[in-house]
């Protein structure tokens, strides 16, 4: 029987689910909400309770670059978490996984890119190191994290479409909502879950009920949410 961590979906969303500002890649919640009245007045809170989450944390390539880490030149201060990065494209560049290396623990790299840039500096770096498979397989490569690093206990905080994957494939196991006072709208801006929607009542075992494990209310009008996944 396949081991894999206990996954929890740790993610700070609009009221009506957007976890983008818009359809854009240069838009990102992190630097636009805090120029928002009504919103960044409460934001530090979600920051507060990130710091309090798995020591691991899985992310995308895409969400990194969108944040800026293949510009930054400055010297991060370290963080005790490792991170996850799932990264194909490649979205990264070697300045940013540079930057990585440097920011974090350890920096586990995954990718189905023979020619991905972190091959140039894995040897620069100690806290590098790379799974690649032909084809991405999230079950086997949360089972590789057990039996390679003993990773226990994971945070998820990618993109809808990423997220949505997990969820198809029932690898999430707890769902964590910081939900801020707004409203952003658009069809095609990025929600907690996205991915293919199902088209037939057959496929509704592909919908995951959710228990509610704690609801309170954050200052400035913000709520935090705690969901166990009914399996």
């Amino acid at each position: 029987m396949r081991r894999k961590p206990i996954t929890t979906l740790f993610m700070l969303e609009s009221l009506d689910g957007k976890i983008n500002s818009g359809n854009n890649d240069t838009l990102d919640v992190d630097k636009d909400w805090c120029t928002i009245t009504g919103v960044k007045e409460g934001l530090d809170q979600y920051y507060e309770i990130e710091k309090t989450t798995d020591l691991y944390s899985l992310n995308t390539g895409r969400v990194m670059a969108k944040i800026g880490v293949n510009e930054r030149l400055d010297e991060p201060t370290k963080i005790d978490c490792s991170f996850i990065i799932i990264d194909n494209k490649p979205h990264l560049n070697e300045q940013g996984i540079s930057y990585l290396s440097k920011w974090v623990q350890r920096l586990i790299l995954v990718t189905t890119n023979k020619n991905h840039p972190a091959y140039q500096l894995k040897n620069k770096y100690d806290n590098i190191d790379i799974l690649f498979y032909d084809k991405l397989d999230l079950a086997q490569v949360l089972e590789d994290l057990v039996l390679e690093y003993q990773v226990e206990n994971l945070t998820i905080q990618s993109g809808g479409t990423l997220n949505g994957l997990f969820l198809r494939e029932n690898l999430i196991d707890y769902v964590h909502i910081v939900i801020a006072p707004i409203l952003v709208g658009g069809r095609d801006v990025p929600t907690l879950i996205d991915g293919d929607a199902i088209t037939k009542r057959e496929e509704l075992n592909k919908l995951k009920a959710l228990e509610l494990i704690e609801c309170k209310q954050l200052n400035n009008s913000y709520i935090e949410l705690k969901y166990k996944v009914i399996k």
